[in-house]
């Protein structure tokens, strides 16, 4: 609720301009059946003509007057919604930008996906009643007034049945926002499962995992349907009883009122004033249940929105403030034993792939670690000089949409020159010449429209392009050919002389390159070399770059030296 409060404090004008107008038109809509009274008492049964087309003319100017408002109410309402909306993504997306690395260990790609999605907009509808709520309520009084005058009977009998009404669709409500919870967590739940599923298909095409998991998911996607049919028939009663129990309610008031009238106590005027004024209350009473249902989902999602902003960096942001190194530095990861020289290409070659990921992740602070550099814990450091010194790219980090032009040029300053020379650097150039219209052809988001190769390599001249003081990359080169990775070995060397680089691979060509090559085995470094020199002295590093099968694994288990 504070945070729809935050998003109605957040356009104040907007809102109170939307409430005025919804009110004057709630209200307006009462004034016409008092109009039309008056023309029935003052001038048909007066037989005054004249007073029957100024009655007819003030009817016919209220319709044009009330047509206008509904229009401004409408459109303010829209402003209103599309501002709510903007905010949120605008706050989410902020919120996403320093949480980082975070988030994916914390909430599932799906969840934040829906998030992003369906929430924002429930949470903005809820806005839309701001301006035909307040009218609402304040026709109910004007409303209630006007009966008075006519028929204190009728006005005390319209004054409670509203309530009861209300009240009747409570139970209702409730188990619709339990519902709907539910589902809401479900969706969030299969949504992640189809990005997994996706993201990993050619994975599972090739171990024959498909079917298991196309069946888990239509198993997934059936519970789903069972709880939206849940969602939906709360939704229907709600909807039905919206136009049932005020027909009830409508019949009832005219039964009062031809009886209050054949009695003398009310004209015949004021009888249709009544059934006017009753008709007109279901107006605001169903903006009032619609606010009641739009205000159950708001909360849902906007609980949803909260969990997101709740995730906070953990370990690995640290509050640092101390300025790093003044120069490019040793980097040294303790977990491993692991030490970067300054200046110099690193190979580090690890068994195990996550642990190579691990190791980027605690060398770029984007997992807790007591990685050093220069002496000086990253954790102490600022997270922006540590972001702005070193980069960890992976070798599928996300390219947005937009021209190639736009997806490099991550420095305002990069020329096109610049660029064509990173693009050379990782032997990019043909990918490139290839494309229609060179650097100012557009890619889909996640250049889809590319190959993998080739898109590894568009990643690795964005890191270039970026020239910080530390590059980690991260298996640059999985999806290339030999001969491509031979050419992008030389050149990345070449490319990066005199500044630090860690190359995190198996590949013998990118290893072959590197002036001081790690080997990381369980977790340790467990030798280090030159890439020739392993090769010779240590058969569990040949086992694992050459795929040596000649090598005896007992040998390979004892890290035993080969003479």
């Amino acid at each position: 609720m504070r945070y729809m409060w935050w998003l109605v404090r957040s356009q104040p004008v907007r809102v109170l301009r939307g409430s005025l107008i919804g009110t004057v038109w709630m209200i307006g809509l009462a004034v016409r059946p008092y109009l039309i009274s008056r023309a029935i008492d003052d001038g048909l049964r007066a037989h005054d003509r004249r007073a029957l087309a100024l009655w007819v003319g003030a009817i016919a100017v209220a319709g044009f007057v009330l047509a206008y408002l509904g229009i401004m109410r409408h459109r303010t309402m829209t402003f209103v919604r599309e501002d709510a909306t903007a905010r949120s993504a605008g706050v989410l997306v902020r919120h996403v930008s320093r949480v980082g690395a975070v988030l994916p260990r914390r909430l599932a790609a799906g969840e934040a996906a829906t998030v992003g999605g369906a929430d924002i907009g429930n949470v903005s509808a809820v806005l839309t009643v701001t301006g035909p709520g307040v009218g609402a309520v304040i026709a109910y009084g004007v409303v209630a007034v006007l009966l008075w005058s006519a028929s204190p009977f009728l006005a005390l009998f319209v004054l409670l049945g509203v309530p009861v009404m209300t009240l009747i669709a409570g139970p209702l409500l409730r188990r619709l926002e339990s519902a709907e919870h539910v589902y809401r967590h479900q969706q969030g739940a299969l949504t992640a499962r189809a990005s997994d599923i996706v993201a990993g298909l050619r994975v599972l095409a090739g171990v024959g995992g498909r079917g298991l998991f196309a069946r888990r998911f239509s198993t997934q996607s059936q519970d789903l349907l069972a709880q939206g049919y849940r969602v939906g028939a709360a939704r229907s009663w709600i909807d039905a009883l919206t136009v049932v129990i005020p027909g009830i309610f409508l019949a009832t008031v005219v039964w009062l009122a031809a009886r209050t009238a054949a009695s003398g106590d009310i004209t015949i005027g004021e009888m249709v004033a009544v059934y006017g004024y009753v008709s007109v209350l279901i107006v605001p009473v169903w903006f009032l249940l619609e606010a009641a249902y739009q205000m159950i989902r708001g909360r849902v999602a906007a609980r949803r929105i909260i969990a997101v902003l709740s995730v906070i960096p953990d370990g690995t942001g640290g509050r640092g403030d101390q300025p790093g190194p003044e120069r490019p530095a040793d980097l040294y990861d303790p977990d491993t034993g692991l030490v970067v020289p300054d200046g110099l290409l690193v190979g580090v070659a690890v068994d195990e792939p996550a642990e190579a990921v691990a190791l980027g992740d605690r060398l770029g602070r984007f997992a807790p670690g007591e990685a050093t550099w220069g002496g000086i814990p990253l954790a102490k450091m600022a997270l922006d000089e540590v972001r702005a010194r070193i980069l960890v790219a992976d070798h599928d980090s996300y390219l947005f949409a937009g021209t190639v032009r736009e997806t490099l040029r991550i420095r305002e300053s990069a020329s096109d020159a610049e660029i064509w020379t990173a693009l050379r650097a990782a032997s990019a150039e043909d990918v490139v010449d290839a494309l229609p219209d060179g650097l100012s052809t557009h890619l889909v988001a996640r250049a889809r429209t590319i190959s993998g190769g080739q898109r590894q390599r568009i990643r690795l001249a964005r890191a270039l392009l970026a020239e910080p003081d530390v590059l980690i990359l991260i298996d640059p080169t999985s999806a290339v050919d030999a001969h491509t990775e031979a050419r992008v070995a030389r050149r990345l060397r070449s490319a990066r002389a005199g500044r630090t680089t860690v190359l995190v691979s198996t590949s013998p060509l990118l290893l072959g390159e590197a002036d001081l090559v790690a080997h990381v085995r369980d977790g340790r470094v467990v030798a280090t070399g030159r890439h020739a020199e392993l090769l010779d002295d240590d058969p569990s590093y040949r086992a694992l770059v050459a795929r040596d099968a000649d090598i005896d694994d007992d040998a390979a288990e004892r890290g035993g030296v080969r003479r």
